[in-house]
């Protein structure tokens, strides 16, 4: 489909008196192309495609369902769907669950602040071991 530009470039050189033929050369557009719009009087109009029903439309309310009572992978719910009677693939079932997963959000951690000689901070970790008293040890 052409835009309004190249709408009104076919027109303006069809209309200057050039030949079909010339047009397309010069435009890169076929010749049944050219045709059409410069006998057009109006300008293409884009159009909307209809949406075909998917393979998953019977299985989404029981996925959304599934997926808000219990934190499942879209392995399991393929396996579920299939026993159902689900005959697609695993990759529209996959798309599916990723964006219809309901999202967690990250924790946020109130900062607490003290005056300086307040609170001690220590990173602790483990060093090994010591021999303290004749027995063996963490240090930390």
């Amino acid at each position: 489909m052409l835009d309004m530009e190249e709408f009104f470039v076919l027109r303006d050189l069809f209309n200057q008196g050039w030949s079909i033929s010339e047009i397309a050369r010069e435009t890169g557009h076929s010749r049944v192309t050219v045709r059409k719009y410069i006998h057009s009087q109006v300008p293409p109009k884009p159009e909307k495609r209809s949406k075909r029903p998917s393979k998953l439309d019977d299985y989404k309310d029981y996925i959304d369902q599934r997926l808000q009572d219990y934190p499942l992978t879209a392995a399991r719910i393929y396996r579920e769907i299939q026993e159902q009677g689900f005959a697609g693939k695993y990759t529209i079932v996959k798309d599916y669950v990723r964006d219809a997963r309901p999202k967690a959000g990250i924790i946020a951690v109130y900062r607490y602040e003290t005056k300086a000689g307040v609170q001690a901070q220590v990173d602790w970790a483990e060093c090994g071991y010591i021999e303290i008293d004749g027995s063996r040890r963490k240090l930390y």
